[in-house]
Parts: structure tokens; C-alpha cells; sequence
């Protein structure tokens, strides 16, 4: 219970931290130009790399060094873990210097899946994601697929929005965009939905609703709160996926 207590109030800290963050006039906002959803062809964002840093501390999706989330669920019919782990490191992509997060799928306590994902914050506060290098292996450990892996500015491959600091209604944004490969998009569809996972309960919580054309039978929904980050995620069509938070370690 005291554990438990402590997780909660670091919360609520790291959210006070967060919220002071991100500039609120519009004039900063406008400045910020984020790219149209459009066709993947004509998909083209401008990228300036003195405007991104790879510190990201967007309240709705921070990205503390030091960090370890918790989630736990089910996914292909077995006990699933996520740990997802925002590092010290950075690593230059299409000329950005992105935070560098490992994220390790485990099924049923064996690795399936590890993958390093690469985000940059913009000066307005906007999230952005510029790749990921991803591994699926078998229950020996052995490397089997790396379909998935892309790097903005690689073989057309384009970065994408990943949240943005004032989040809008229904505009829908490409996360990524590797054609063929990695064309993940999503929109925010309720600013307040009450959400409850081990790691506590929310009344007003970001939900979105994330697809992509290469699985079109599957839809997931995601759950952001304040000061936190992502709390859940949660299949509402294809085949059955959950995901929600269990805890923060720091």
C-alpha cells in the first residue's frame, strides 16, 4: 500500500511538472506547422532540426529518462508484459536528435519482441516520432522479423505526429509513414473518458482511436492522462489486445 501511494503521488507530480511546460498562445501553436493527414505519396512534412529537441515533455505523453511503465494484459491469447523505457540515449534521425525508448514485448514471461523507438518533441510542444527499430523473435530468442523498422528520411520513409501539445478533435495525423511497412495513424475521438487500471482511476482521460491500412480489420483505442502518459491501450475491433498500466518505476 505504501509503495502504491508513492506511484500515485509521483504522479501527480510529474503532471503538476508537465503542464508548465508546453507554450498556450496561439501565436506559439501557429508557429508550429503540422502536416495535413493527405495521401502517403503527396505525405511530405517539412522538418527544420533546430526546431525539435529530444527532451519530450508533453504532458499527455512525457518521456522521463530513468522511467520504467509497466503494462500488462493479453495479446494473441496469452498473459502479455510490456516494459517501456525512456533512456538517456539520443540518436540522430533525418537530422533530428531524438529520445531514445526501449520497449520489450514479453508472452507468456518470454521475449517476443524488442524494439527501439526514436521521438522528438518540437518547440511548440508536439510529439513526433522518426522510427523505430524492431525485432520479433522466436521462444529461443532468435531474431525472426524486423517488418515494421523504418527511419524518417530513409528510403521515403517520413516522421509523424505522435501527440500533439494542445490536442484537437477528430483531426486525424499519420504517426509514420514508411510505405508498405509502417503507416500507423490515429485521432483524439474524447477528451474525457473515465478510465480505471491497476495504476489507478481517471475521469478525463485522452482517448484515441489508432489503425493503419496494412491491418484494416483492427482498431485499437489508447488512453492518455495528464502528467502520466499512456494508461491504457485496448482492442475494439480484430483480435482481442489489452495493455494497461500497472506501475511507474523510477
Amino acid at each position: 500500500m505504501i509503495r502504491r501511494i508513492a506511484l500515485i503521488m509521483g504522479a501527480a507530480a510529474m503532471a503538476a511538472a508537465a503542464t508548465t511546460v508546453i507554450p498556450t498562445s496561439a501565436a506559439a501553436t501557429a508557429s508550429c506547422q503540422l502536416p495535413k493527414f493527405g495521401p502517403g505519396g503527396a505525405y511530405h512534412p517539412h522538418i527544420d532540426p533546430a526546431d525539435f529537441s529530444p527532451n519530450v515533455t508533453n504532458p499527455y505523453f512525457p518521456l522521463p529518462p530513468g522511467k520504467t511503465f509497466v503494462y500488462a494484459g493479453m495479446k494473441d491469447g496469452k498473459k502479455a508484459l510490456d516494459i517501456f523505457v525512456p533512456t538517456s540515449r539520443t540518436r540522430v534521425i533525418d537530422g533530428v536528435t531524438t529520445r531514445v525508448v526501449e520497449d520489450r514485448g514479453y508472452l507468456n514471461n518470454r521475449l517476443r519482441e524488442r524494439t527501439s523507438d526514436y521521438y522528438a518533441q518540437d518547440r511548440c510542444g508536439n510529439v513526433w516520432y522518426f522510427g523505430e527499430d524492431t525485432a520479433e523473435l522466436d521462444r529461443h530468442g532468435h531474431v525472426i522479423s524486423t517488418e515494421g523498422s523504418f527511419h524518417a528520411g530513409v528510403d521515403g520513409a517520413e516522421p509523424g505526429v505522435f501527440m500533439q501539445a494542445h490536442p484537437q478533435l477528430d483531426r486525424k495525423f499519420r504517426q509514420e509513414w514508411y510505405q508498405g511497412h509502417a503507416e500507423d495513424q490515429f485521432s483524439l475521438i474524447d477528451r474525457s473518458t473515465p478510465v480505471t487500471v491497476p495504476y489507478g482511476s481517471f475521469d478525463h482521460a485522452l482517448r484515441t482511436r489508432e489503425t493503419t491500412v496494412l491491418e484494416p480489420a483492427v482498431v485499437d483505442n489508447k488512453y492518455y492522462v495528464q502528467g502520466i502518459g499512456e494508461v491504457a491501450e485496448l482492442s475494439v475491433k480484430g483480435p482481442r489486445e489489452a495493455f494497461r498500466l500497472v506501475e511507474i518505476i523510477s
